[in-house]
């Protein structure tokens, strides 16, 4: 169990010698000073320089707020957030987009989830496909229900799907087209399931509103048709996991490894059938906090599976993460087996960290990303040497950054109430609790903590900064102040850190690299880093008379 303790992280991160940097409060005078004073009151609340205040309490962040109008940050919309990412990498569903074909265009492109269409025995694969009703101005002016019913028929005809969604974007929200009404209506005359998503663009602040409508959508529709139990000694969910450039791939093979069958991922390398049956699992592994822990808490509630927090990027997130699910099950074959594994698969981690480690020591990294993945990233840079100084979320809420403790003081405004909350009770036929309230406590006692997240800023060390939903002047504060080795958030960051000679690597959708999960991805990520970081191109952003500007004249009758 010292694998798992709270000391042990403590021990590995860098510490920052203050002479080296300039004082994160100064940075944050600076940047705030430039803002209006109602914009500078509301942005002190969501920069913090992470510092405890007491034994088990860490500054207290804003996060889950609309961004201030006229500021470009790195958000997306309810909408992305609910086909997007939740819905879109699942293989076998037709996931249908009710607006303007940019919509669907952007959710359909932008991210690089893969899958295995040969894991089901029908082999349908629509992700290739951007399905689209077309809303044009006929639409918007006179409705475009009749459109809807057209294109779920045409989609029906084409494809044969066993699953049709609808997606409703901000067009549809704002001249009232009912697409529940539609798909209940083509429910009946097709006879597969076909449902709805209310996930306009502009509800809640941010994509988070639509993880959580999509959540309940794949809850209230899908999640629990089959009551298959499939073979296996440990069985689990993996979620909030979307098989960015193969990293689903593989988890499963270390997973497999370990005698560990995994039943559903929400929602890399996904299907309907795996999503139909997850409820059979034992236990559900959370990566993404954000995007999928609202399925977590309702299946636990429904029907009764626990679940905790994991961390599967990292060779030390992966190997304390198996030890877990290892003495959560408290076999002793799968405890020896786990061993096993982490024994084979850490040699050629290590030998990975010693070929990249004398070149990255010390430098520093930030990471602005969605989910978990800004707390995920900073042990795989610890592991290089490296030292991750500023990170923070675009879609965050409060747990995410200070641990879940802060949910029951946390007040519910208008943007959360416009996201429906569903009413869960036990399920009197196959709600079946995994483990007793004795073993719940031994569990507890023995720092396997379910239910539980700890947050990002537990992780980090003193006088580290955090910054929820950044804006492009402070990232171009940080850039200029600190000149990072390398800055990781998205596409829409990309080209401007890029512009400052800075290497930017994409953690939303890997730019063409991958994986980087569990162990075989660690090491493909050290590379990676080391590649970007130590590569002589960014020598040449500048110009040469930039870099030693020299003045030379001559006379004119010369």
């Amino acid at each position: 169990m010292e694998a798992l303790s709270r000391k042990r992280i403590d021990e590995e991160k860098v510490s920052l010698e203050p002479d080296e940097f300039m004082d994160p409060e100064t940075l944050k005078l600076e940047i705030l000073s430039k803002y209006p004073p109602k914009v500078a009151r509301k942005k002190a609340k969501q920069i913090i320089v992470n510092r405890k205040e007491t034994e088990e309490k860490y500054p207290e962040i804003q996060a889950n707020v609309r961004t201030i109008p006229g500021i470009i940050s790195q958000r997306g919309c309810c909408y992305a957030g609910c086909k997007g990412v939740v819905m879109g990498p699942t293989r076998d569903i037709i996931n249908l987009t009710h607006g303007p074909i940019g919509c669907g265009f952007y959710s359909w492109l932008t991210r690089r989830n893969q899958t295995d269409p040969s894991t089901t025995p029908d082999g349908h694969n629509f992700m290739n496909y951007c399905f689209s009703t077309d809303m044009e101005e006929r639409e918007i002016i006179f409705g475009g229900e009749k459109k809807l019913r057209a294109a779920i028929q045409e989609a029906y005809d084409i494809f044969k799907p066993k699953m049709i969604s609808v997606f409703a974007t901000c067009p549809v929200g704002l001249i009232g087209d009912d697409v529940h009404a539609v798909t209940r209506e083509m429910e009946e005359k097709l006879g597969i399931t076909i449902f709805g998503f209310s996930c306009e663009g502009y509800k809640g602040v941010s994509q988070s509103a639509g993880h959580h409508v999509a959540n309940n959508g794949l809850f209230q529709h899908v999640i629990g048709l089959d009551n298959t139990v499939k073979d296996g000694d440990y069985r689990v969910n993996l979620l909030g996991e979307y098989n960015i450039g193969g990293d689903a791939f593989e988890i499963e093979r270390v997973l497999n490894k370990c005698g560990i069958t995994i039943i559903s991922t929400f929602s890399g390398n996904s299907s309907v059938d795996f999503f139909a049956n997850s409820h059979t699992a034992d236990l559900n592994l959370i990566m993404c906090h954000r995007s999928i822990n609202y399925v977590a808490e309702m299946m636990e509630k429904k029907y009764g599976i626990p679940w905790f927090k994991i961390n599967f990027l990292s060779a030390g997130g992966m190997s304390r993460s198996l030890r877990k699910i290892a003495e959560y099950y408290g076999e002793q074959k799968l405890i020896d087996r786990v061993e096993e594994v982490i024994a084979e698969e850490m040699p050629a981690v290590k030998k990975a960290q010693a070929e990249v480690r004398p070149r990255l020591e010390g430098k520093l990294a930030m990471m602005f990303v969605g989910g978990s993945r800004a707390h995920h990233y900073q042990e795989m840079f610890r592991e290089m040497g490296m030292i991750p100084f500023c990170a923070g979320y675009e879609f965050a809420h409060r747990d995410d950054y200070e641990g879940r403790q802060v949910l029951p003081n946390l007040k519910v405004d208008a943007d959360s109430r416009n996201i429906q909350e569903l009413e869960v009770e036990k399920d009197p036929e196959r709600y079946n609790p995994r483990i007793s309230a004795e073993e719940f406590e031994a569990l507890e006692r023995n720092n396997i903590k379910l239910r539980d997240y700890e947050g990002m800023m537990t992780d980090m060390p003193s006088g580290t900064i955090v910054i929820d939903d950044i804006s492009q002047y402070e990232t171009e504060s940080l850039l200029k102040t600190y000149k990072p080795a390398v800055f990781c958030a998205g596409i829409k960051e990309k080209y401007t850190v890029q512009k400052h000679g800075i290497p930017m690597k994409q953690l939303h959708s890997y730019d063409n690299g991958g994986p980087y999960a569990a162990y075989r991805g660690a090491i493909n990520f050290y590379h990676e880093i080391d590649r970007m970081v130590n590569s002589k191109v960014w020598d040449h952003i500048k110009a040469p008379w930039e870099k030693s500007p020299e003045l030379a004249a001559r006379y004119t009758y010369e």
